[in-house]
């Protein structure tokens, strides 16, 4: 028995010096001067290093994955005072608090030099529900073909609203124009391209997506179309010019479902970015966003309808830490149905940059609905009758992002 106690811990030692890279030649020395001395015969010698080289090859498989898989993350947050007054009256969303607005987790993985796969999380509040949800944002698998055709299969960036981020810069703070009034969406499932052509001179972007956005994937209730998104911009000299649009049914045309009419949107920016300047516009036309469905639970017949949209952003760091930044929106949501409808929102702020993966912004927003209400990512703003109600949004605080 005390032989046998020997030859274990032999086999140990052996064991972890050929599990350690460093070690594996140490260990064959090792295993030479115990068999010299009589301590293991060849054969056993023989079966320690053959059961070890098994377990150094998945070591060393699992070290691989790992040299190939990145986790990252980003959470939005605040810490605010709202004021918001409908014809006159505070609303119960009023006063201070703590939000945290987005939380995604994403795990990148490279197969190989062409294939690739992510998934992503998105944890944010439902007000609906009242408690917090875990949504999958993206997954898919990408097929980087050539620098002019990488294809992805499943829920990732759509062609405008991530596009527009990248140049804005302050999504921490508020979405951007058709994000934050519900005339677009940042992501959605289907099939994904994009490319450049001349050193990223000319770019590409599009979607066939079903339509209803990432947080409701197409599972069983399948659309009688598909809905397309695109963009083409050109990038000179720190300039981007860039268009785009959409087309189809928002995920609203299934079977059985109500009748339906054709959602469209058209998209044009203009930018400028170089190192601590960031300026651009970017405006929308839509038709029948809001109103794809022909007839409401009633069976009452739902006109047809138009919006527009403009925004106008700025912002300087006059050093590496410190920045300041401004923002206006105009936007008309309901051009035939209620075309005195409008909404008008601006932002000013001060930015703080202490190290590369956190900010910090000192931010006072104001939004102004008049002649009725209007649904953006603050909350329906306005007051009844559509007519005459109206309402403003003021909200002042400390804005946060930390990435890694």
């Amino acid at each position: 028995m005390r032989g046998l106690g020997i030859k274990a811990g032999v086999y140990a030692v052996l064991a972890a010096a050929l599990l350690l890279p460093a070690g594996r030649g140490y260990a064959k020395d090792l295993g030479d001067i115990l068999l010299q001395k009589g301590v293991i015969t060849s054969d056993e010698l023989k079966q320690a290093r053959e059961e070890e080289q098994k377990k150094a090859t998945a070591l060393d498989k699992l070290v691989g994955w790992a040299k190939d898989t990145r986790v990252s993350g980003r959470m939005y947050y605040d810490l605010s005072y709202i004021d918001n007054g409908s014809n006159g009256h505070q609303q119960s969303n009023s006063g201070p608090g703590f939000d945290i607005k987005r939380f995604y987790i994403g795990v990148d993985h490279k197969f190989s030099d062409i294939f690739s796969g992510n998934i992503t999380t998105d944890f944010t509040y439902d007000s609906g529900a009242g408690a917090t949800q875990v949504y999958i944002k993206k997954a898919y698998l990408d097929m980087n073909l050539d620098p002019a055709l990488d294809i992805r299969l499943g829920s990732t960036d759509l062609p405008w609203v991530p596009f527009v981020e990248g140049l804005y810069g302050y999504r921490y703070i508020e979405p951007v124009l058709i994000d934050r009034t519900k005339f677009g969406t940042s992501a959605d499932w289907g099939v994904h391209a994009k490319g450049q052509f001349a050193d990223g001179l000319l770019n590409y972007a599009v979607a066939v997506v079903d339509g209803a956005g990432y947080k409701h994937p197409d599972t069983g209730a399948h659309t009688h179309t598909m809905d397309f998104e695109g963009r083409v911009n050109l990038d000179v000299n720190h300039f981007v010019l860039a268009t785009g649009g959409y087309v189809g049914k928002l995920g609203k045309d299934v079977g059985g479902g109500p009748d339906t009419r054709t959602a469209s949107r058209f998209n044009a920016l203009a930018a400028y970015v170089d190192g601590p300047v960031r300026a651009g516009v970017n405006y929308f036309y839509a038709w029948n966003w809001k109103n794809v469905v022909k007839y409401d639970s009633k069976g009452n017949a739902l006109r047809s309808d138009e919006a527009y949209g403009v925004s106008a952003f700025a912002s300087y760091r006059f050093t590496p830490e410190w920045g300041v930044l401004g923002r206006y929106d105009y936007v008309k949501p309901t051009k035939d149905t209620n075309s005195a409808l409008t909404d008008n929102y601006f932002n000013v702020g001060l930015e703080y940059s202490p190290v590369k993966i956190v900010d910090f912004a000192l931010v006072y927003k104001r939004d102004m609905v008049g002649n009725g209400s209007f649904s953006t990512s603050n909350g329906t703003i306005g007051g009844l009758p559509k007519t005459a109600g109206s309402g403003t949004y003021d909200e002042v605080g400390l804005w946060g992002q930390f990435k890694w």
